[in-house]
């Protein structure tokens, strides 16, 4: 049995993906894998995704220049959601931060606040749009 037989890919073909940097444990982002996306993961050792709102393949870094090299990928008990370690290079996400979750709830929900430095600017990550 190979392992896409013990994946569970939901009714639009893609199973969550959490990215972890395996040298701090930290999570830095979630993205979305179809089959074809894990098989270039798995191929390349660089991270590959499906893009629910471009409705697109691509390559984490394909244009930052943010890369992620894979370490392992691991799938849970249920074979519904990936874990992806990676080498991080540069901010993994679109907004320049190390991580996507570089914001925490306070007050009730009321108030949140940036817990991490911006590390680039959109701007200077993709040039002006």
């Amino acid at each position: 049995m190979n392992v896409y037989d013990k994946l569970k890919f939901d009714a639009q073909g893609l199973i969550p993906a959490i990215v972890q940097e395996q040298s701090t444990g930290r999570v830095l982002m979630m993205a979305w894998m179809n089959r074809a996306s894990l098989e270039k993961t798995i191929e390349t050792r660089k991270t590959h995704s499906w893009s629910r709102s471009r409705q697109k393949f691509w390559m984490k870094g394909e244009s930052s220049g943010h890369t992620q090299t894979v370490k392992d990928i691991a799938f849970d008990c249920d074979g519904d959601t990936l874990l992806v370690q990676v080498e991080q290079i540069g901010a993994a996400c679109h907004e320049g931060y190390k991580s996507c979750f570089f914001r925490s709830v306070e007050d009730d929900g009321a108030e949140f606040k940036v817990t991490e430095p911006q590390l680039e600017t959109p701007e200077q990550i993709y040039g002006k749009k």
